[in-house]
């Protein structure tokens, strides 16, 4: 047997590293805020089209701003997926995220659903998903016109009539802070007193909560982000159908500014190790596919233009029509949050 000579030895083991390491980095890191199972195809439907395999470490918001914060530089994460706006903001303030520049993203996602320019011009993240912040109401007790607006659920006539979760919950935050956008902080402050005043019952539970305690009676107006509700809509529990039965939805302020959204978005992390790799699967979370996934799977509208969803429970929601959304920057929402935090605190706000 001829000896292998030590150069094309040395030669063969570079190729079969060089070999391995592509291998090793034909992944992409993902830190997900987002905990539902339907996603799962979502993902896989990414590493099928790609090759690209997907490690998912899973955690709240707050949990995965904290975690990016220890691990700096040091940090495996790729993507960001978050699922506020608020969050979103304070990912970018606070350095965590690098603005990048994709045509596909900047094509497919409305201005106002994604943060502002960087000096570069590059984007620090994007809208992927958007779920309305509705009214829900006792259709025996409450008649609609009077909680069509969110004005009204700070106004006399419905005291004692409010169910919410805890005003500091990031859903109401930026309910709040988009409020603050189109009213001041003087008005915003006078109508949050005003819900207080109206509460039914101190806040508490989850936006299920809230709905489940309008269809019982306990009170008679609530505030739920959309998704919630189709999920109980398209429930196969009779118990879960009877209570969206029960309840009729609002998506307020249809003749002034529209319905606010809230968004579940993502961002390239700092210190991607596979920048490439991470810009393709935000390219991908924006594709049609994937955003009937979103919708599909999770009851949340499409961020991105131009996507036909086929979504029962959104379909009714809406009686099969488009309904007038906010068109402010959500990145003014986070900007707003310290000013809301203050105002809950004035008014009592729990």
């Amino acid at each position: 047997m001829k000896k292998i000579s030590t150069a094309a030895a040395a030669a063969c083991l570079l190729l079969a590293a060089s070999g391995f390491v592509q291998a090793q980095e034909n992944v992409v890191n993902l830190y997900s805020a987002r905990h539902y199972a339907t996603d799962e195809a979502l993902y896989s439907g990414f590493t099928q089209a790609t090759g690209i395999k997907i490690n998912r470490v899973d955690a709240d918001d707050a949990g995965i701003l904290a975690r990016l914060k220890a691990e700096g530089s040091a940090s495996p994460a790729d993507v960001i997926l978050l699922v506020d706006a608020a969050r979103l903001y304070r990912g970018e303030v606070d350095g965590l995220f690098q603005p990048i520049r994709s045509k596909v993203l900047e094509d497919a996602i409305p201005a106002n659903l994604r943060s502002l320019p960087a000096a570069d011009g590059g984007i620090s993240w994007f809208g992927l998903s958007t779920r309305a912040r509705v009214i829900v109401y006792n259709k025996v007790k409450m008649n609609p016109e009077d909680v069509d607006t969110y004005e009204e659920l700070g106004d006399p006539k419905n005291k004692g009539k409010l169910c919410i979760r805890s005003g500091s919950h990031p859903y109401n935050l930026s309910l709040f802070g988009a409020v603050t956008e189109h009213m001041g902080e003087q008005k915003t402050q006078e109508w949050l007193k005003g819900m207080v005043a109206n509460l039914a019952r101190d806040p508490k539970g989850g936006d299920t909560d809230q709905i489940k305690a309008v269809a019982s009676g306990e009170c008679q107006i609530g505030v739920t982000n959309s998704y919630y509700l189709a999920r109980l809509m398209r429930s196969d529990k009779p118990e879960d159908i009877a209570v969206a039965n029960k309840v009729g939805v609002v998506f307020p302020n249809q003749q002034s500014w529209g319905t606010h959204l809230n968004i579940a978005g993502g961002a390239v992390a700092k210190y991607a190790k596979h920048r490439a790799n991470a810009i393709k699967f935000m390219e991908y979370l924006a594709s049609p596919e994937a955003q009937n996934y979103f919708a599909n799977g999770n009851n949340e509208w499409p961020a991105a233009k131009g996507v036909d969803i086929a979504n029962p429970a959104l379909k009714a929601m809406t009686g099969g029509k488009p309904f007038k959304s906010e068109t402010i920057p959500i990145s003014a929402v986070g900007a707003n949050m310290t000013k809301v935090q203050q105002m809950l605190d004035r008014v009592g706000f729990k």
